[in-house]
């Protein structure tokens, strides 16, 4: 596996900690849409549509030859304002998937009407004031308020300009630590996939291809993979492979069982709830990997599912692969992931691509 040498280092850390810090949840990826826009702009033609869905069609597209869709999706797991309460603070809904539980004493930012992003901390009822019935019940999402420092929903409002409807993402700073190459931010799902996606354009700029390339970034992913229905009609790819940021298991599971270990490079996943990868295409990602040397892991999953499903199943089917970067607590406000994975996920990528051409999908078999 080839190594980036100490300018492609820092153009892809660049990548990750700007698509870390940006804001936007499921429905709201206006902001993150633009930055990667503004990334890709010299790779090819890019363009969005009215979902915020972006694309990047790669220089030397020609329409004629075996098209691939590149895949990642631009939204977080947030929360959205529900309601503002007389005392100031604001009730919530979630934007994605959460566990309840990981909410509180948290710090997020809530966009106000002018754009801006105030800072909330995620409060629920003091100890104090509980029952001993109620700490061990645990606590709904409806019982848990953001707290923006107003003292009453006039001031949340006119001076705060906090409004229904606002959309919420966690507060957090990203940071590399190179003793130990982990990557720590939020948002790694699916930003480190974007990020990735972006490092295999720049990586392939101004190479000749035997195929056309297209990238899709992706919106809503994590409230169904609405964007991936959109982006799979408009590229009708022949192939597709989808860079995910996707959950660790080596902090929990068994040893034995282990399958999305830091470090130990990128995971194509079998199956999902969502998917069964298409075995031959599978098969052909894994030889290669095992030709190159880059490092992968193999995932039988019980749960969990991409945007893999929505591009698979459309139009008249479409071999797709995941290529999965660990990362530890996904869907929370913190993750811990390795520069290394990354690099891995890029290199297995970049190599598939120089190696499609038009007898690839005859050799999908199994």
């Amino acid at each position: 596996m080839e190594t980036l040498d100490v300018m492609g280092k820092m153009d892809l850390l660049n990548y990750i900690q700007m698509l870390s810090e940006a804001n936007g949840p499921s429905g709201f990826e206006h902001e993150v849409a633009a930055l990667v826009r503004d990334l890709t702009g010299s790779y090819g033609e890019t363009s969005i549509d009215c979902m915020q869905n972006v694309y990047v069609k790669r220089k030397g597209f020609t329409g004629d030859r075996l098209r691939v869709q590149l895949d990642a999706h631009l939204d977080e797991v947030g929360l959205i304002v529900h309601s503002i309460c007389k005392d100031g603070m604001l009730r919530i809904q979630a934007l994605g998937s959460w566990v309840p539980s990981r909410i509180p004493a948290h710090a997020f930012r809530v966009r106000t009407l002018d754009g801006s992003w105030v800072r909330a901390i995620s409060v629920s009822t003091p100890p104090h004031f509980m029952s001993d019935d109620e700490k061990q019940r645990g606590i709904t999402i409806e019982e848990i308020e953001l707290d923006v420092g107003a003292r009453s929903k006039h001031e949340a409002e006119e001076l705060f300009g906090v409004y229904v409807a606002a959309p919420v993402v966690p507060d957090v700073a990203f940071a590399y630590n190179e003793k130990f190459d982990l990557l720590f931010g939020k948002a790694f799902d699916c930003r480190i996939g974007c990020a990735a996606l972006t490092e295999t354009l720049r990586q392939l700029d101004g190479e000749d291809l035997a195929c056309d390339v297209v990238a899709a970034y992706s919106v809503q992913e994590e409230v169904g993979g609405r964007g991936a229905v959109v982006t799979a009609r408009q590229v009708k790819a022949d192939l597709a492979i989808v860079f995910e940021g996707t959950p660790a298991d080596d902090y929990f599971e068994h040893p034995d069982q282990t399958q999305t270990a830091i470090g130990k490079g990128p995971m194509l996943r079998h199956i999902d709830r969502s998917m069964i990868t298409h075995p031959g295409f599978q098969k052909y990602a894994l030889e290669l990997a095992r030709e190159r040397n880059i490092p992968v892991q193999e995932a039988v999953r019980r749960g969990g599912g991409t945007n893999g499903a929505m591009i698979y199943s459309s139009g008249a089917g479409i071999p797709t692969i995941v290529v999965g970067v660990p990362v530890r607590y996904i869907h929370t406000h913190y993750g811990w992931a390795k520069l290394c994975d990354v690099k891995a996920a890029v290199a297995l990528v970049t190599e598939l691509l120089r190696s499609f051409d038009e007898s690839t999908l005859g050799k999908l078999v199994y």
